[in-house]
């Protein structure tokens, strides 16, 4: 069967789908629009929203799996966008109060939910839903994607905690608490989105990997725990002098997450790619390799994913690596996504 191949999470939405979401070019780097218009949207919309939601769900899982994604996702095409879809499952955040706030090293300004109490659940699981209805359109696994509290902290406002650590275990506490639920449920494939590990390794290795091994406490043998560090996107497709994190951070974090209780390190290689000895830095965990870049409308052939995978094999066993996209697919547009995906699964698979 060749390489494994995967996608991140986010997935161009139908155009029918009632609800926008940051990748919406007309947005550009006010990602906050997003977050404002959706209520909005979903009123507007009422009883029809449901079951738009579960169209536009089977479409983008039915686009992946004819593409030859071995591990599918749901797309996240409920969310304006995977952090504060979560957020707004959460006590403790208003989303009323919006408040200025500079993201990813000062890469640009936008208005985001404000944490005003503690951060608890604010009901039963929510995400189960979510992945039950995306598992009925495939019997390929389908994996659930979930922020994790650095990437949370940094994209919300704190007025209330004034203590980063505190925070953190608050907000892993209640990811827990939705990942126990998915587990229970029937979900193999977790993963963890921690895009801030590349941005504040400091603050990662002080306490965000406790924090994500927190999120992910009491799951069974069996389970794939999941987390993804990616390095940054732009504001619109094709733009090239955006800030990115800088790629020595994997280094500085890979032994740490290799000791971690973490079965796959999520990391992305096409827009920049890595010095491959990386991979050797990862003993025992299977790597998720991005090998198509996800800001970039130019398609990559089939010969050149399959020698890039090629190279990595020289740095790590066969059975550990995992082929995926750099990050999720929402800039490209569903044509651009369905010929990445398609090339990607046909050069991993030939492998």
């Amino acid at each position: 069967m060749g390489i494994l191949t995967t996608s991140i999470g986010a997935y161009p939405k139908p155009a029918y789908a009632p609800v926008v979401d940051w990748f919406a070019p007309e947005f550009g780097a006010d990602t906050s629009r997003a977050t404002a218009l959706y209520k909005d949207l979903l009123n507007a919309t009422g009883d029809a929203a449901e079951d738009l939601f579960i169209s536009a769900t089977q479409e983008v899982i039915q686009d992946q799996v004819k593409a030859g994604t071995d591990i599918p996702t749901d797309g996240e095409v409920r969310r304006e966008n995977y952090i504060h879809y979560h957020c707004r499952h959460l006590t403790g955040i208003d989303f009323d109060q919006l408040t200025p706030k500079k993201l990813r090293n000062g890469a640009y300004e936008t208005r985001l939910p404000t944490i005003t109490g503690p951060i608890r659940p604010s009901g039963d699981p929510f995400l189960i839903h979510d992945f039950k209805i995306a598992q009925s359109f495939t019997d390929r696994p389908i994996k659930m994607t979930v922020p994790g509290p650095l990437t949370i902290a940094d994209t919300t406002a704190d007025n209330f905690y004034g203590d980063a650590t505190k925070l953190g275990e608050d907000l892993a506490d209640a990811i827990n608490f939705e990942v126990r639920a998915l587990a229970d449920a029937g979900c193999r494939y977790i993963q963890i989105d921690e895009p801030l590990f590349a941005r504040n390794v400091k603050e990662a290795l002080e306490f965000g990997i406790d924090h994500l091994i927190r999120c992910f406490h009491g799951l069974a043998e069996g389970m794939n725990r999941v987390v993804h560090i990616c390095c940054g996107y732009p504001s619109f497709l094709d733009e090239t002098d955006y800030h990115k994190a800088d790629p020595q951070a994997y280094f500085d974090l890979a032994e740490a997450l290799d000791a971690a209780p973490i079965d796959q390190i999520s990391i992305e290689d096409a827009h920049r790619p890595n010095d491959l000895t990386l991979l050797e830095r990862f003993a025992g965990s299977t790597v998720i390799l991005g090998v198509v870049a996800v800001a970039q409308s130019r398609v990559e052939t089939i010969d050149e994913i399959r020698q890039r995978l090629l190279t990595a094999l020289n740095y790590i066993d066969r059975h550990r690596l995992i082929a995926a996209p750099d990050c999720g697919l929402g800039l490209l547009g569903r044509d651009l996504a369905r010929k990445k995906l398609a090339n990607l699964c046909e050069a991993a698979h030939s492998v």
